[in-house]
């Protein structure tokens, strides 16, 4: 299963028609960097942003593993140009939005293959993160993508899924996702896990609201996720903070891994008023392999 060979805990997206703030995410602290030419960019300037983010990629040649491109979607008459443009460039990654399965990742991958051949780039490096749930049809499949090929990561989205089923809202009168998106979201992180790849919280559109940001990112970190989706630059290092564990996590963490190890028969063990289990245990490895990761 291919795997991240870098961090991910923040995916800033940049306008492929806009030079200036492509440059500016490229040298910004996010993990990873997505040049969007799907919804940040109009049908009249998809040929420009095509022709930039190539140049883009080649000025930014030493950073290629962080430096990501949004296509359109397969069902459309952009995705292939967008692949023959963008691929001469070497880009680390390619997001697919509206995934409808995993039939879309495979259709994917053989597209990549092809250009990789084409241009002497290694057979199978071009990663794929999946956008999962911006469908209907795409919410049934959720749980069907482990084995696709290239997929790392799998992210989510309400914007696109309230247009698919022709609802006027997304959230409730309390500015909470209602039910269809929170599912979304149960159904990502579900499938990921699945899938043993990255689940990904999708954006938080008010970019100047860090502190509800922050909020947010904790809250999913906590229940799962392994990054987060940012529209701003300005989102980046609190996205990086919530997803990296702070010291006394690591503390609690090793305290727990070191008191299995030193009972290695035990199946639960007490301490600090709680009894423990392996569940316990498991949780505390992954904590410690994620500050190592970052």
């Amino acid at each position: 299963m291919m795997q991240l060979p870098i961090p991910a805990r923040s995916w800033l997206f940049a306008p492929g028609d806009s030079e200036r703030k492509m440059h500016k995410a490229a040298a910004s602290d996010a993990d990873i960097v997505i040049f969007d030419l799907e919804d940040a960019v109009t049908e009249q300037a998809k040929p420009l942003a095509r022709e930039q983010i190539p140049a883009l990629l080649q000025a930014h040649a030493d950073d290629l593993a962080r430096l990501w491109v949004r296509i359109n979607p397969l069902e459309g008459s952009h995705a292939l140009a967008d692949l023959a443009a963008v691929m001469p460039g070497r880009p680390g990654g390619i997001m697919l939005p509206k995934s409808c399965g995993p039939g879309d990742i495979e259709r994917l991958d053989h597209y990549l293959s092809a250009l990789e051949a084409a241009h002497g780039i290694e057979s199978g490096s071009t990663a794929i993160i999946a956008l999962v749930t911006e469908t209907a049809a795409g919410m049934f499949t959720t749980g069907q993508y482990r084995g696709a090929p290239r997929l790392v990561a799998m992210s989510w989205g309400a914007e696109d899924l309230a247009d698919d089923v022709g609802a006027s809202e997304n959230r409730d009168s309390d500015g909470r996702y209602g039910f269809t998106y929170e599912l979304a979201r149960s159904l990502c992180l579900l499938g990921a896990t699945a899938a043993g790849v990255v689940a990904v919280e999708t954006i938080h559109g008010d970019f100047r609201d860090l502190d509800g940001l922050r909020e947010r990112a904790i809250q999913v970190r906590r229940a799962g996720f392994g990054g987060m989706l940012a529209i701003h630059p300005a989102q980046v290092d609190v996205i990086n903070q919530a997803f990296t564990p702070n010291a006394d996590e690591v503390a609690a963490a090793q305290e727990i891994v070191d008191l299995f190890a030193a009972n290695p028969e035990a199946g639960t063990i007490g301490h600090r008023g709680s009894m423990l289990d392996r569940p316990h245990l498991a949780r505390a490895q992954t904590l410690l392999k994620l500050a190592a990761r970052t």
